[in-house]
């Protein structure tokens, strides 16, 4: 009688550490589950966050390139009227050739981009892939802003030599010109600035 007491009682102590190790590996699988969970939260925190980034830098490089729109544009029209016959006529002068022909091409550059993003903002389609768009910003903005430097760089000596002699409208009006010059090539710089980042940024996979 003792011996099949003791048979069961074998059988139980077996069934005891078989029991254990079935129960064993419930807790690495919930750890797993949790660093999953865990992971996913801030793979997705990190997308939001890059989305929330590159809208940010698209409205403010838009914002940066309507004042330069609006500054070329000023620039363009007040050096077209600048005629008062006589010495008194832009077109007499190489450097506000240049500068109006520069203006011109600020203004019909950075019309052309406020009128994509507006597009992209109102119907979130872009017309270009994000890889070619990235670069075709920054090259158009350095270049734009270069162009712009230049152009009102040359008219300033001119102008100053003009105003030592006389200051009329004429001088007035170039003066005011090439003011804007500057003003729309800091917003382009700007602006550049931005393509730049978001080029060093981009992610090509």
């Amino acid at each position: 009688m003792s011996n099949l007491e003791e048979a069961p009682q074998e059988k139980a102590g077996a069934s005891q550490p078989m029991q254990a190790q079935a129960a064993g590996p419930a807790p690495v699988s919930a750890d797993l589950e949790n660093q999953r969970a865990v992971h996913d939260g801030f793979g997705v925190a990190a997308i939001v966050n890059k989305w929330n980034r590159d809208d940010k830098l698209k409205r403010a490089s838009w914002a940066l390139r309507g004042i330069a729109l609006l500054f070329s544009l000023v620039s363009f029209l007040v050096m077209a009227c600048n005629k008062h016959g006589g010495w008194e006529n832009f077109d007499n002068y190489e450097e506000y050739q240049y500068l109006l022909a520069i203006a011109i091409l600020s203004t019909l550059y950075t019309g052309a981009q406020v009128a994509r993003q507006v597009q992209e903002l109102r119907t979130g389609k872009e017309y270009l892939s994000p890889r070619m768009l990235v670069v075709l910003n920054f090259i158009g903005d350095q270049i734009m802003a270069y162009l712009l430097m230049s152009a009102a760089s040359a008219a300033v000596p001119l102008t100053n030599r003009m105003r030592e002699g006389s200051d009329t409208i004429f001088t007035d009006s170039s003066s005011s010109a090439i003011s804007m010059a500057f003003l729309a090539f800091f917003a382009l710089a700007l602006a550049a600035l931005v393509s730049g980042y978001k080029l060093c940024t981009y992610s090509y996979i």
